[in-house]
């Protein structure tokens, strides 16, 4: 029946594969949220709280007792040995090696159960010889007590070690009780947590099919992925096509329309050449005009008469012999005239070298709709495929005996609930006699100790150490009596609770040192995984009775380890030999038939023109244009001199600083209105020849660095331009094949990712077992160990150290009993020997 629960792993049937990673880009990740899992109840953990000091205690006597670790070949060849009813079978060399290694291992129980069982023999006996001997008036059966020196220090002795033993036995009866108490109170509260694993246990079969549906439905998820991303076959395919194609078209295309830009740049600047150079050409004959008739007023001026003094004929002097540098300095009229390429140029631009440029972007950009109107025929087949898909895991998941898998499990558990219920008040029935036995012991303990309690209360409290022997007191005396009856109750009860102590200790220590630590160390698990161990026949048991084949590596150490990491019951079980999700997850089938069809596609690209023939010839029509003729030497010689000879604000301020040199009258006067002449010249004349010439400089080497191999790069555009062309007429198809299969791999891609994480829930998730593991821990490590054995190792703990304590309770009681109880005779003697 277990077995069957496992077909609710085989949701999708024959719907999905596993597949070699093929695509070469990581597709999208989808997200197929969580599987949904409940909370369980249960928490297989136990405190015991401020008992656990005891429990600790007792585990550290029985280290002591049984230091050896757990004997697992030991127990796997006493498993497997087979001793018949031949007394030769156990003299067999191997079997007395086997029994002699099986009692080094049991030495400190045996030890201790041997000691045990002669107190048990020789307690009764002594007790019966000592009731004896002192019925015969020996033992301390005579009722006369010598006078020694020491008698109050005796007596003092003898109370104090009876009155701490009796503590030590207080102790340990008070151990006993609370251990008692506890089993009790466990095995009561064991019902919430029987209950509460039920309960998980009905949850974990409620729970599966919603998680088996929950896994089925996120098909959906990769279904509603592959349509949008066919509906988005433009963007994405287109995309991939034009990206790679891209990276020689862009170029291509940038490079042309860089030279349309460079044709405007060009037209541009001839023009400013050719305003500039007719600027300057008229400008410089005003300019050269106007400085001819300053230096003839200058002149005139010196030739004035003032000028022949003799203070200031040197200053006119100097003033003349400067007069030759008001002259201009570059000569414009000799450069080139560049009309002709201009007219070139106009020409070239009639045809809007740009708009061409832009045109082949537009069709190159383009591209995802082309894709998409190329590709509109498949849409429609994929989408039939993937509804085949999605019916084909619906209709496969409904042939599924879900239903009847739960409903029969469910029967078993509610059966399984309805005998632990009718019987657990039978369990709890013979532990209440097991609590009252318990009980009676811990009783018959106490009265003993009451017995000696108030022995030592009465005789210590009646005692009168002025009185004689003979003449004690009636309290004392019976302090003395109640010693006495303490004395002869231990011997009536001690061996009775010996015989207990010895059976619980080599049962509970035994179960504690075989069960319980390897079971916590998980090495009993090992034991069980020995191969043909629990059946001759079978190398693995487990599998065996699971999956009914026995060679099949499933151990009970792996099971529970799984289970108590929650992983899936498909993981736990290796049920990968009864049921490969990698062959019923098979979608291979479907994935090829996409793939087909995809790879069907047949997308044109031919109709993409970048740059057409008149473009082209533009671009040809702009290299012969002879911008690279030009007299580019003869304009910079020019350019590079200065407009005038010399600097006319300098010259005019140094004419006004020698005028100032003159004495102040016309002379003087007239030289500073030929300096203020000389400025105006500078700023209404010079300034534009120079913003002029500055026009001109910036446009002749833009020229002369666009004319730079003009030929070559024109040449190069144009090759460049038809590369791409080409690429795209006859190797685009090898681009479209290349993204095709990218594009392919990532629809794929998310059915290989439902894939892994169909099979990743299903081995981690689905059915995951914790509850399983609940109940082992449950019934083993918590009810078992920590409730029973626990609580049944401090009961005999207690209990030992009670009936040990009572044999030196027995001696001190004895011996102070003669202190405390009146007697017959006592020593007399004569005062005249005592005088003498």
């Amino acid at each position: 029946m277990a077995v069957e629960l496992l077909l609710l792993l085989l949701l999708c049937g024959s719907t999905i594969s596993e597949m070699q990673p093929i695509h070469k880009s990581p597709p999208g990740t989808l997200d197929f949220g969580f599987v949904p899992v409940k909370t369980y109840d249960t928490h297989a953990y136990y405190e015991p709280g401020p008992i656990g000091i005891l429990f600790s205690i007792v585990h550290s006597f029985l280290y002591v007792v049984q230091p050896n670790s757990f004997p697992q070949e030991v127990i796997r060849k006493l498993a497997q040995q087979k001793f018949g009813n031949i007394q030769n079978d156990y003299q067999k060399p191997e079997n007395v090696v086997l029994t002699l290694q099986a009692i080094y291992y049991e030495i400190g129980f045996i030890i201790c159960a041997a000691l045990g069982l002669l107190f048990v023999l020789l307690l009764p006996l002594v007790g019966l010889c000592f009731c004896m001997c002192r019925c015969c008036d020996n033992c301390g059966g005579e009722m006369h007590q010598r006078q020694k020196k020491n008698a109050d220090c005796r007596r003092g002795c003898f109370a104090t070690f009876l009155f701490v033993t009796s503590l030590i036995i207080s102790i340990g009866v008070l151990c006993a009780y609370a251990a008692n108490q506890h089993l009790t109170d466990q095995v009561r509260g064991a019902k919430h947590l029987m209950y509460s694993n039920f309960k998980d246990l009905r949850i974990f079969l409620n729970d599966t099919p919603g998680q088996i549906d929950y896994l089925v439905s996120q098909y959906n998820t990769t279904k509603e992925k592959v349509l949008s991303d066919l509906n988005n076959v433009g963007p994405l395919l287109g995309f991939r096509v034009q990206e790679q194609l891209g990276k020689e078209v862009r170029p291509a295309l940038d490079a042309a329309l860089a030279m349309a830009g460079a044709i405007r740049e060009t037209k541009e600047a001839l023009e400013n050449v050719s305003v500039s150079v007719e600027v300057l050409q008229e400008g410089t004959e005003r300019l050269h005009a106007n400085l001819t008739d300053v230096k003839a007023h200058l002149s005139n001026t010196l030739n004035d008469s003032a000028c022949s003094a003799p203070q200031v004929a040197s200053t006119c002097n100097m003033i003349r012999n400067s007069l030759h540098q008001l002259n201009i300095n570059a000569n414009y009229s000799g450069l080139p005239s560049v009309n002709l390429q201009l007219a070139k140029v106009n020409d070239v631009l009639k045809i809007d070298l740009s708009s061409l440029v832009q045109k082949g972007y537009t069709a190159f950009n383009d591209t995802p709709d082309l894709v998409m109107n190329q590709t509109r025929n498949i849409l429609s087949d994929i989408q039939n495929v993937l509804e085949s898909v999605g019916s084909n895991i619906t209709s496969f998941t409904k042939s599924l005996p879900v239903e009847k898998i739960i409903a029969d499990f469910t029967m078993y558990l509610s059966q399984s609930e309805a005998y632990v219920q009718d019987y657990f008040p039978v369990v709890e029935q013979y532990d209440f006699y097991r609590w009252l036995v318990c009980l009676i012991l811990c009783c018959m303990v106490i009265l003993i100790l009451v017995f000696y309690y108030l022995g030592l209360l009465c005789g210590t409290c009646g005692y009168d150490r002025h009185a004689s022997p003979t003449t004690r007191g009636c309290v004392s005396n019976t302090g003395g009596n109640f010693l006495m009856a303490g004395v002869g109750f231990s011997f009536i009860f001690s061996w009775v609770l010996m015989i207990v102590v010895v059976v619980t200790f080599v049962t509970g220590g035994n179960v504690e040192k075989l069960v319980c630590e390897p079971f916590e160390d998980k090495t009993l698990f090992k034991v069980f995984d020995t191969p043909y161990l629990l059946n001759q026949h079978w190398k693995n048991y487990l599998s065996g009775i699971l999956l009914k084949n026995p060679d099949i590596n499933l151990t009970f150490e792996k099971v529970y380890s799984d289970c108590k990491e929650n992983k899936g019951i498909y993981t736990s079980l290796h049920l990968e030999s009864l049921f490969n999700i990698n062959e019923f997850l098979n979608i291979s089938m479907y994935t090829e038939e996409v793939s087909l069809k995809i790879e069907h596609i047949n997308i044109n690209l031919s109709g993409i023109i970048l740059l057409d023939a008149p473009g082209r010839q533009n671009l040809l029509n702009f290299s012969s244009s002879g911008v690279d003729g030009i007299n580019f030497a003869a304009y910079l010689t020019e350019i590079n001199k200065s407009i005038t000879k010399v600097d006319l604000l300098s010259f005019a301020n140094d004419l006004e600083a020698r005028a100032d040199q003159l004495p102040r009258g016309a002379l003087e006067n007239a030289l500073k209105g030929h300096a203020n002449s000389i400025r105006t010249i500078h700023d209404q004349q010079v300034i534009p020849l120079e913003q002029a010439m500055s026009t001109l400089n910036r446009s002749i080497r833009l020229l002369q660095k666009t004319s730079s191999e003009l030929m070559e790069k024109v040449k190069n555009v144009i090759n460049a331009v038809n590369a791409a062309q080409l690429l795209i007429n006859n190797n685009a198809s090898l681009v479209i094949v290349q993204e095709t299969k990218k594009y392919m791999d990532m629809i794929i891609g998310y059915f290989e990712q439902y894939v892994n994480w169909v099979k990743e829930s299903v081995t981690m998730d689905v059915a995951a077992c914790k509850p399983i593991a609940n109940v082992i821990d449950t019934a083993v490590d918590i009810f078992l160990c920590s409730y029973v054995t626990d609580s049944v190792n401090t009961f005999w703990f207690g209990l030992g150290g009670c009936s040990i304590f009572l044999i030196p309770a027995i001696i001190f009681a004895v011996k102070l009993s003669k202190y405390y109880r009146r007697m017959d005779t006592e020593d007399v003697y004569d005062d005249s020997v005592e005088q003498w």
